[in-house]
């Protein structure tokens, strides 16, 4: 066990430190709009129960209802329809084992303040290579944009078209899932896909390459720009919802203090 005492000693010490990637969860957070043919994601809501008054006099507590996909959350495989007979792909069934590991960041933030639509490629992976090494297998690898800094309509950056903010091509996608055998990929926007993605053949291709793969997603992700390229570990467990396909969750980062 000294490898995990070690650990606790480099907690406590603030050798390693924890950084939350996860936004405050309130009614004001933007959630995904799709076309209002479709059934919509419920934003976060919250009903008090009691405030140590006649409800409950020692007791303090509320209820609480949103989407799954709400707030900084996890999409498992079964959220799309190309991971929908993946072996074990509701948030319950999955392996704990793969709630924690390694991260890489692929800084794209200055990219993506030139350009709303600003995407991620394989050459700017490759790039990122060239410079950092090769990502590793089973690695989570987080696209950082800064669109976490936005709040409100600037953060959808909805237009007559649709959404418009930055995600990955079908080619980087398909790099990192088949060539590069990730655990996940991680963006700062609503979705792991570019605003425009829904018009790519297939439709949203992080989505259908990640989960058609048994590949997970996070989204809504803040404070990558404290992350350092290489070298984090990632720590992101959903709810056990039964048969879920994804759930809100406090992401957080362990990295050794510079």
């Amino acid at each position: 066990m000294s490898v995990l005492s070690d650990l606790s000693a480099a907690l406590r010490s603030g050798a390693v430190q924890v950084v939350d990637l996860t936004h405050r969860l309130d009614q004001d957070f933007p959630v995904i709009v799709l076309p209002p043919e479709f059934g919509q994601c419920a934003r976060f809501r919250m009903e008090e129960i009691s405030a140590y008054d006649h409800r409950g006099p020692a007791w303090k507590w509320h209820n609480i209802s949103m989407s799954e996909h709400t707030g900084t959350h996890f999409d498992a495989p079964i959220h799309w329809i190309s991971g929908r007979d993946v072996p074990n792909g509701a948030v319950d069934e999955i392996d704990p084992a793969m709630f924690v590991g390694p991260v890489v960041v692929i800084d794209c933030s200055a990219g993506a303040q030139r350009d709303d639509d600003f995407e991620l490629t394989p050459a700017i992976i490759e790039g990122w290579e060239a410079e950092h090494g090769r990502i590793p297998v089973g690695a989570w690898v987080l696209m950082r944009t800064d669109w976490s800094k936005r709040s409100g309509a600037s953060y959808l950056n909805l237009r007559e078209d649709g959404a418009h903010s930055p995600g990955p091509t079908p080619d980087a996608i398909r790099l990192l899932v088949h060539d590069r055998d990730i655990r996940g990929f991680g963006t700062e926007t609503v979705g792991t896909d570019a605003g425009q993605g829904g018009h790519y053949t297939p439709p949203y291709p992080a989505h259908f390459t990640l989960h058609g793969a048994g590949k997970y997603g996070l989204q809504c992700l803040c404070n990558l720009d404290l992350l350092p390229p290489t070298g984090a570990m990632l720590i992101a467990a959903p709810l056990k919802i039964k048969g879920g396909t994804g759930s809100p969750l406090r992401v957080m980062a362990l990295i050794e203090r510079q």
